[in-house]
């Protein structure tokens, strides 16, 4: 029988979520939405905010228990922009034929809300034998500067250390039991200005053309083959995002030229090594130009072990399929977690995240559910 007192239900916790406009970097309500479900499990939930004074970023820290094994469940409450066009209002949750409708419901409240609904599961049939904990920030899908990287640095303090974390980010392509993520590739974009000196095309010798520097900087970037890739990663990937002169004239030798490049990479590279290569190049090309790198994150891998094949054990026997172990995709939060103990990702389906129209099955929500809960058993706690 369900204890009236404990959020079981991931469907009706969901749709309180989504109905929270929590656009980053706006809350709207839905952490307090996550700590009164958490608190009402008994755990002890921290709320932290970070950041310049006015803007801070809202996170959430919650653990139940002292013992171990200690299992911490990750996730983020914000989401991107709606955008227009939509098929029902994107906060209204609302459900058509066995399916949810809603910003946020696949990118990952979704996720958040199982992970809640799982773990009271688990309280329904006893006390934890180890520890649970919850790392909830509001500050996923933007710049990410003070929300996951900000509580983890704060956890260290605290002596906060989970032995395993399980993020819950949509990893699964088109259907519930594909894909588990043990690793993401390494990220960094890269703006590269070259100046020369503004002109008339008919006298070139009193002008200096950036463009010409730019473009063999660029060419010679695109040309190398950065890899092969490696046992856990596919090859990097060197893509040229943008090149602007911001010249309108026919007739006139711009000023200045940038571009701008992006670099996911595996293993096999450091975000530092690449931007030595980068600026090695730029150097040749053009020794005036200016190279700004920003690394979001380096490449990151959880090797396959017993925790890892309890995840995949978990997801087998709820969704009836063995999942990939993979490390596709863009960057997740896992990038920082990977620095404080073992981190993998599994969620819904991702294949809506970003879109209008946004949506998850309900028994997609109840699968991974299950899954959240099978895989807290296997663990331990």
């Amino acid at each position: 029988m369900t204890h009236p007192s404990l959020p079981t239900d991931p469907i009706s916790l969901l749709q309180d979520l989504v109905r929270c406009p929590s656009v980053t970097p706006a809350d709207e309500g839905a952490l307090d939405i996550v700590a009164q479900a958490l608190e009402g499990m008994g755990f002890v939930v921290t709320r932290l905010a970070f950041g310049p004074k006015g803007e801070e970023t809202p996170n959430l820290y919650a653990r139940l228990g002292t013992q171990g094994p200690c299992l911490c469940l990750a996730g983020h409450t914000d989401v991107v922009p709606p955008g227009e066009g939509w098929t029902y209002p994107p906060f209204e949750a609302k459900i058509v034929d066995g399916v949810m409708y809603g910003r946020g419901t696949a990118d990952m409240k979704g996720g958040v809300a199982a992970a809640i609904a799982a773990v009271a599961r688990r309280l329904e049939e006893g006390p934890l034998e180890g520890s649970l904990s919850f790392l909830i920030t509001g500050d996923e899908e933007g710049p990410a500067r003070f929300g996951t990287r900000s509580v983890l640095e704060w956890m260290a303090e605290q002596g906060e250390k989970p032995d395993f974390c399980l993020l819950g980010e949509p990893t699964n392509p088109e259907t519930m039991g594909e894909v588990i993520k043990i690793g993401r590739r390494g990220s960094m974009n890269a703006v590269i200005t070259v100046n020369g000196v503004q002109g008339h095309v008919a006298y070139p010798h009193l002008a200096d053309n950036p463009n010409h520097r730019l473009i063999s900087i660029l060419a010679e970037l695109t040309a190398r083959h950065l890899d092969e890739g490696s046992e856990w990663f596919a090859p990097s990937s060197l893509q040229v995002t943008s090149i602007d002169v911001g010249n309108k004239a026919t007739n006139v030798i711009p000023a200045t030229a940038q571009g701008r490049v992006n670099i996911r990479f595996n293993d096999l590279h450091t975000g530092k090594s690449l931007s030595e290569w980068m600026t090695d190049v730029v150097k040749r090309h053009a020794p005036d130009a200016t190279l700004d790198i920003a690394i979001s994150g380096e490449s990151f891998l959880t090797q396959p072990g017993e925790d890892v094949e309890r995840l995949s054990q978990a997801v087998e026997v709820v969704t009836g399929r063995k999942p990939k172990l993979d490390t596709g995709g863009g960057t997740s939060d896992a990038r920082f977690i990977t620095h404080c103990c073992p981190v993998a990702e599994f969620g819904l389906v991702g294949a809506t995240i970003h879109k209008r129209d946004e949506h998850v099955t309900t028994q997609s929500v109840e699968d991974l559910t299950q899954v959240y809960l099978a895989f807290m058993k296997r663990f331990g706690v």
